[in-house]
C-alpha cells in the first residue's frame, strides 16, 4: 500500500511539473513580447533563476543548518545534468538554435566561472567568504551585461499579447510554484521507492535527487523549445549554470565556508568539458542538433558509469 501511495504521488508530481512548465513559459514568453525584451534575456533571468530555485534552496538551507559540505556536489552535478541530459534530452526531442551572443559570451562564461570554481576549490579545498564575495561580484558583472543586451535587443516573438501584464506575471509565478513544488513530491516519492525496492542510498543521491532538482530546468527546456521558444530553452539552462556557480555557491560561500572535496575535482572537470561539448556541438550550425543531444546523453552515461565503478 505504501509503494502504491508514493507511486500516485510521483505521478502527481511528475503532472505539476509538465503543467507547472507550460504556464511558466507562457507566461515568461509573453513578458518578453509584451516589453520587447529578447527572449535570451528572460531564459537568462527570470526562467534560469526560477528553475534554480530546489538548488538555491537546498544549498542555502543547508548552509544554514551547518551542513554546507553537500552544496558543491548540488550544483556540480545539477550543472552537469542540465547540459548533458536535459539539453541532450531537449536536442533528441526538436534541435534547438542557438544565438551568437549564447555562443560567443554567454557558454564561455560558464566555462569561465566554472574553472574559477576549480581554482578556489583547489587553492584550499574550501570555498571561502572571499570567494563567496568574488562570486558575487562576477554576478553583479553578468546582471549588468544582461541589462545592456536588453537595453540593445529586440524581441523575436511577434504575437500579440493580449493578456495584461499581471495576468503574465501571475502565469509565471504559479508556474515556478508547479514546477518547484511537483519537483520536491517527484524527488520524495522516488527516494521513497528506490529504497522500497532496495536501492543504496548513495545511487539514490547520485541520481534520483541530483535530477531531481534539475527536474525543473528539464521540463522548462523541453516544454519551452516544443513550443518554438528555443531562445528560452537554451537560456535556462546556460543561465541556470551560471546562476547556480555564482549566485547559490557564493551566497552559501558568505554564510559559511564551503568544503571543496578532492573528489569534486573530478566531477568538476567534467562539468567544465560539458560546456565545452556544448560549444564545440553549437559552433558549427549555431544549434544543438540531435546527433550533439545523443552525443550529450551518452557522455553521460559514463560519467554516470564512472560513478558507479569508483
Amino acid at each position: 500500500m505504501h509503494l502504491l501511495v508514493e507511486l500516485v504521488l510521483l505521478v502527481i508530481g511528475f503532472v505539476m511539473l509538465i503543467k507547472g512548465a507550460d504556464i511558466f513559459v507562457e507566461g515568461a514568453a509573453g513578458i518578453a513580447a509584451k516589453f520587447g525584451i529578447p527572449q535570451l534575456v528572460i531564459g537568462l533571468t527570470i526562467v534560469a533563476m526560477g528553475t534554480s530555485a530546489p538548488e538555491a534552496a537546498v544549498s542555502i538551507t543547508a548552509a544554514m543548518k551547518g551542513t554546507a559540505d553537500i552544496t558543491v556536489g548540488n550544483v556540480v552535478g545539477s550543472n552537469i545534468l542540465n547540459i548533458l541530459i536535459i539539453l541532450g534530452v531537449t536536442a533528441v526531442i526538436v534541435a534547438v538554435e542557438v544565438q551568437k551572443t549564447t555562443i560567443r559570451y554567454e557558454i564561455p562564461f560558464v566555462a569561465v566561472v566554472t574553472i574559477a570554481l576549480l581554482v578556489m576549490g583547489m587553492t584550499d579545498g574550501v570555498i571561502g567568504h572571499l570567494d563567496g564575495v568574488i562570486f558575487w561580484i562576477l554576478f553583479i558583472v553578468y546582471l549588468a551585461y544582461l541589462f545592456v543586451i536588453a537595453k540593445k535587443g529586440k524581441s523575436e516573438d511577434e504575437e500579440v499579447q493580449d493578456e495584461p501584464v499581471w495576468k503574465l506575471l501571475v502565469f509565471i509565478v504559479l508556474g515556478a510554484v508547479l514546477i518547484i513544488w511537483g519537483a520536491d513530491i517527484s524527488v520524495d516519492a522516488a527516494t521513497e521507492i528506490a529504497r522500497e525496492i532496495g536501492l543504496s542510498e548513495r545511487f539514490i543521491g547520485l541520481t534520483i535527487v541530483a535530477l531531481g532538482t534539475s527536474l525543473p530546468e528539464l521540463c522548462t527546456s523541453v516544454v519551452a523549445a516544443r513550443k518554438g521558444k528555443a531562445d528560452l530553452a537554451i537560456g535556462n539552462i546556460v543561465g541556470s549554470n551560471i546562476f547556480n556557480i555564482l549566485f547559490v555557491i557564493g551566497t552559501t560561500a558568505l554564510i559559511v565556508p564551503v568544503s571543496f572535496q578532492p573528489a569534486f575535482i573530478i566531477d568538476t572537470l567534467v562539468a567544465l568539458a560539458a560546456a565545452v561539448m556544448l560549444w564545440v556541438c553549437v559552433f558549427p550550425k549555431k544549434k544543438l542538433t540531435r546527433l550533439g543531444g545523443v552525443v550529450m546523453l551518452v557522455s553521460y552515461a559514463g560519467y554516470l558509469a564512472y560513478l558507479m565503478i569508483k
